[in-house]
Formats: C-alpha cells, sequence, structure tokens
C-alpha cells in the first residue's frame, strides 16, 4: 500500500531543510515527505500526484512567497484534496491573514515560525490533523481503473477481458459515479472517448483494444522462441492442462489464448462436480491455478492473441497470427473449445453487450442488482449462473423450451435451484423480442408453439443455449464433422478426403486429427464429452502422444 504524502512549501531553502528533517524525523514511517521551494511547481505535482492515485494528508505552506501567498496555494490545492488538511507557516505580523483564511479557505490550523522545539509547537498541532484525517480516510482503489456506461457494448468487453484474466479492475459508471467525472476531468477526457482505461501509474487508454490492454497489464504477446515443441491454441480446461502436462514433461510449450484462460468454465460461478474440491471452486479459481502451475513448469503464454491460419512445411508447422506474425513448431493441440450459439430472437443483438450477455454472469452481477434478471438455457451454466446471479438480483427467471431442468440439467444444481426463493423456472417459454432504447429493457416472452404472448420487465437477460465448436478458422487439412468439430482418430477413415491428406504409413492417434502432429483436445473435438474433467484428461493426453509424434520426427 503507498504511503500516504505530507506536501511541504517554503521558498526559503533554508526554512523548507528545516521542515523537512522534522517532519521525516516524526513521521517518515508512515507517511512520504514531499516538498518544494515553488508553489507553482507544487501546483503542478499534484495534479500528477492526483492522476497516479497518490494521497496527501496534509499540506505545509509558508504564507510569504513571491509567486503566491501561501493561502492562495491553499486555496487553489484545495479542489484536487479537498480532504487533505492545510496547515500555515507563518510569521506573527501575517496572524491576521491567517485567521481570516480559517474561513475563507477552510484553513485548518496556523502555526507561527519558529517552531522550536517540535516536539512542543510542531508535532502535537500536525498529530492531531494526521488523526483526523485518517479517521475520515478512505483509501482509494490502487489498481487500474475502467470509465465507460453501464450499457456500453465495448465496456462490456473490456471488464470481460479484464475479469477473465483474473485482473483487479475498478468499475466507474460515468453515469452513476461521481468519481468517474472527476477522473476523466482531471485527465482531459471527453465523454466521446470511452471507455476508458486508467493504470496504476496514471497513464490513460482511451477506447483501448483488448491488445493495447493486455499489453498494458503486463500480458504477453509476443513469441520469444524461434521454434517450440508444442503450441496448444486455446486456453481453456483441456490447453491448460495441456501446458501443464508439456511443460512439466520439459517440452518448450507455447500456449495462445485470443481472450482470457478457462474457456467457457472460466467464467462458470462455480463448478461443483470437479474431483478433488467438494465444496466446488470458481472457474476463475480453476484458471488461476492452472496458469499459475503451467507458468511454474516454464510455459509460455500469449494473450490476447488470435490464430489465423496454419501451414504445414515437410514437419513443421508454421501458425500465422492475426497480426500478420509467424510461430514455428513441431506440433500443434487444438484445445478452442466453443462458443455460445446466438438466440435467434429479435432485438437480441441490438442490446448484447447492453442488457444482453452471453455467459459474462460474474462480470455483469453488480449491475442486475434488485432487477429482474432472465435466463435463457438449461444447461448446467445456465444454473450456476441462475444460483449466482440470485445473490444480486430481484429475481431471476429461467426460460427453457422442456418443461423441467430434468434431462439438461445436474441434480446437485436443480436442488440448489429448488431452495432459493428468488429463482424461477418457466418451462415451454421462449423469448419472441427485446426491447430497449440505449439498452435492454423489456422482453416480449411467449409459451413454446408462439402464443400468450406478455411483455415483461428486464434488467438483464443471460443466454446459455449451447454451443458450437471454434473451428471457422481451420482449413481443409484438419477434417471437421457437419457440426464443425475436429475428428480425430479411428472416426477419420469415415471421410473419403482423409486419404488425400493422410500419407503415413501408421493410423492416426486417438486425438490425432488428419494432419500428423496437429492434434485435438476437449470440447472443439468430435465426439468430447462436453465435461471439464474430461477436458483436463484430454488435454494431458494430448502431450503424451505430442511425445510418440515427436519421437517419429
Amino acid at each position: 500500500m503507498k504511503k500516504p504524502i505530507i506536501f511541504a512549501v517554503d521558498d526559503d531553502p533554508q526554512v523548507l531543510r528545516a521542515v523537512v528533517r522534522d517532519l521525516k524525523s516524526k513521521y517518515r514511517k508512515e507517511f512520504r515527505i514531499i516538498s518544494t521551494e515553488s508553489a507553482n511547481e507544487a501546483l503542478q505535482t499534484i495534479i500528477e500526484l492526483k492522476k497516479k492515485g497518490e494521497e496527501i494528508a496534509l499540506f505545509l505552506s509558508d504564507q510569504r512567497m513571491p509567486e503566491m501567498l501561501g493561502v492562495d496555494y491553499l486555496e487553489k490545492a484545495k479542489p484536487t484534496y479537498p480532504e487533505a488538511k492545510r496547515i500555515l507557516l507563518t510569521a506573527y505580523s501575517d496572524t491576521d491573514a491567517a485567521i481570516k483564511a480559517i474561513n475563507d479557505v477552510q484553513l485548518d490550523y496556523y502555526l507561527m515560525k519558529p517552531w522550536d522545539p517540535p516536539e512542543e509547537k510542531l508535532f502535537p498541532i500536525i498529530d492531531d490533523q494526521l488523526e483526523e484525517w485518517e479517521i475520515n480516510y478512505r483509501p482509494d482503489f490502487l489498481g487500474v481503473k475502467v470509465i465507460g456506461y453501464q450499457y456500453s457494448p465495448k465496456s462490456h468487453k473490456i471488464k470481460d477481458f479484464l475479469s477473465g484474466n483474473l485482473f483487479p479492475f475498478q468499475w466507474l459508471d460515468v453515469e452513476l459515479n461521481p468519481k468517474a467525472k472527476e477522473l476523466l476531468d482531471l485527465n482531459e477526457v471527453e465523454l466521446k472517448e470511452l471507455p476508458v482505461l486508467i493504470s496504476e501509474g496514471g497513464e490513460v487508454l482511451k477506447d483501448p483494444t483488448l491488445a493495447e490492454i493486455g499489453e498494458k497489464i503486463g500480458l504477453t504477446t509476443n513469441a520469444s522462441s524461434e521454434l517450440y515443441d508444442v503450441v496448444i491454441i486455446g486456453a481453456g480446461p483441456a490447453g491448460l492442462a495441456a501446458a501443464v502436462y508439456g511443460g512439466s514433461e520439459g517440452l518448450n510449450t507455447l500456449l495462445i489464448e485470443k481472450r482470457a484462460p478457462g474457456g467457457q468454465a472460466g467464467t462458470s460461478s462455480r463448478i461443483e462436480n470437479y474431483l478433488g474440491f467438494p465444496k466446488g471452486l470458481s472457474g476463475a479459481d480453476l484458471s488461476r491455478r492452472a496458469v499459475a502451475q503451467a507458468t511454474r513448469f516454464g510455459v509460455e503464454f500469449l494473450s490476447p492473441q488470435e490464430v489465423n491460419t496454419i501451414d504445414v512445411q515437410d514437419n513443421y508447422k508454421i501458425i500465422q497470427l492475426v497480426n500478420g506474425k509467424k510461430i514455428n513448431t513441431k506440433s500443434i493441440i487444438i484445445t478452442t473449445g466453443v462458443e455460445y450459439r446466438k438466440l435467434p430472437a429479435e432485438g437480441i443483438e441490438n442490446f448484447t453487450g447492453a442488457g444482453v450477455y452471453y455467459g459474462a454472469a460474474s462480470t455483469e452481477a453488480a449491475s442486475t442488482q434488485d432487477k429482474e434478471v432472465y435466463i435463457v438455457g438449461g444447461g448446467n451454466s445456465a444454473g450456476q449462473a441462475a444460483v449466482y446471479l440470485s445473490k444480486f438480483a430481484k429475481n431471476v427467471y429461467i426460460l427453457v423450451r422442456r418443461e423441467n431442468l430434468n434431462d439438461t440439467m445436474s441434480s446437485y444444481l436443480i436442488d440448489q435451484i429448488d431452495g432459493i426463493e428468488n429463482i424461477h423456472l418457466k418451462g415451454k417459454t421462449i423469448i419472441k423480442k427485446a426491447e430497449g432504447e440505449d439498452r435492454l429493457t423489456h422482453l416480449i416472452i411467449a409459451d413454446v408453439d408462439g402464443e400468450n404472448e406478455r411483455k415483461v420487465e428486464a434488467g438483464g437477460l443471460f443466454i446459455f443455449i449451447g454451443a458450437k465448436p471454434f473451428t471457422e478458422w481451420l482449413d481443409k487439412n484438419v477434417l471437421k464433422d457437419n457440426k464443425g468439430y475436429i475428428v480425430t482418430g479411428r472416426e477419420l477413415v469415415n471421410f473419403t478426403e482423409y486419404k488425400k491428406i493422410w500419407k503415413q504409413d501408421r493410423n492416426p492417434y486417438l486425438l490425432e486429427t488428419c494432419t500428423p502432429g496437429i492434434f485435438a483436445a476437449g470440447d472443439v473435438r468430435s465426439g468430447a464429452m462436453k465435461r471439464v474433467a474430461s477436458a483436463v484428461g484430454e488435454g494431458a493426453m494430448a502431450i503424451s502422444f505430442v511425445h510418440q509424434y515427436l519421437g517419429e520426427v
């Protein structure tokens, strides 16, 4: 935690040295002592300190200075640090001005020069002022701050990215939080430039890209090696497991993720059926542990970074990134997982990121406080989101096409939902339309047959309606089934294109695609079980096949 500051100003160098000496002798353990001989320089420094999130506890200023009087300086400093205590150093002849300043600029105290001995004439006064300041002091958040509109898709994207990467930040709604307006004015940012990210050091990023944010918060976006043993594309549970096992077994391993670690599982507020965690754990916690574990084994992690294509030259694979850079590797494991399907109801696209969210229950939960919230979907992700959002929302409504949740959700989650009073299941119900102006305010819902339409107030809509594999970027070198999932192992023989691509004497390994040395694991693979535990198992298994493949080339 940063130390609060005591800021001393006096144009007389000898007097200033004496003030600083005495202040440091008593207060240096709990406070930083800053000083200057120039009042104008002090005012400029104060602005810079404010931008960096520093806190000033007390101003100590001489009265008679050539640039401006002490009372004028303190008056100009007050708007920037209104809660800081203000003490004036004055000669006997300036006593009247000091007394007048108590009323005019809310001066807290004035001290006569000289103040010897400080133990009697200086420290008791400052002690009282600092004690009073500390009683009312509320430490400001010291990390990254994000300022924007609550129902802005751009703001949601930034919040979701930071949350997904487990990076702490403070969200400031420009329409509701006075602190947001203060920071915008301080940094001379216009509303049209929102959203804005302010780093801990005070640097301002206006309407930043995810790549710019990733670089600012310390994520790595460029590969460091000329050649890798294995590159893993996608940092969901399968990818993270592959990274941990690859790194632990001595492979030069690179993990690439376009958004944040954890995949869909990373957005889950609670995973309660994962082996070894009887009380459950959040997807974010699982991701954090896995990333820390992989990093400890020397795995390199690129994020946010996206793969565009994969080319094969002899036994080497060349990964082309969206930013134009290339990565060379001996083998690849594709673990890009799945992404939520879009809800086809009218108006949904208009409010995506502005009241309508795919997943993101943990990111946007606070915005649903005391509101009517709807969830579409009957799987475990939807159930976990409902339980989590029920802690914030007035009511949570789960809409499903079936009559109940018995065939789609784990029984432990159904039991939890049944025991929460503000969660309500609406079976055989669909959404026909989303309405609002700049954000979602209402939904038109109906029976599954389209009849019995009714308009309901909606403060948020969270969509969990199944998923499709993230494989559109792959070309014909990797065969996919009719739903877009990557085909591996023995299943490849069912495709006529298989023999055109596979030219090895052996058969493909269990998780190997139709291109030797390119593997697939987790939800993106055709026939996968769509469970966190199975994805982790496949990720670990893929590394064993990588070893066998590398032994051949």
